[in-house]
């Protein structure tokens, strides 16, 4: 099915909105976009629950640095990397992040 993906601002206690966030796919040993957008208001990428996956290694890339300079903050992590298989296209699968300037915490998980 597709992914869920949502993003968490661990400083504010909030939605982390308008994170850049891209979506990679393993390729003969090489990662090719998938797809690339905004997290909302509500820190998701809505439109990817019905995006189709294959089963296989894929990557989502939070791009941090932009966001926390945004609130004048200096962040550690430029950008976030969860690397994570699909298992079974059937399911619709869901990643949470949890951004601070200085630490991430990451959940994986299925709503089937």
């Amino acid at each position: 099915m597709g992914i869920d993906v949502q993003a968490l601002d661990s400083v504010y206690g909030r939605p982390a909105a308008s994170v850049d966030v891209r979506l990679d796919r393993a390729d003969n040993g090489h990662w090719v976009i998938d797809a690339q957008s905004v997290t909302d208001h509500e820190g998701r990428v809505k439109e990817w629950r019905e995006h189709k996956l294959d089963r296989g290694l894929y990557r989502i890339v939070f791009g941090s640095d932009r966001y926390f300079v945004s609130l004048g903050l200096t962040a550690a992590y430029p950008e976030i990397v969860v690397v994570f298989r699909m298992t079974d296209e059937a399911c619709t699968y869901q990643i949470n992040v949890l951004l601070s300037p200085h630490s991430y915490s990451a959940y994986f998980g299925s709503f089937n």
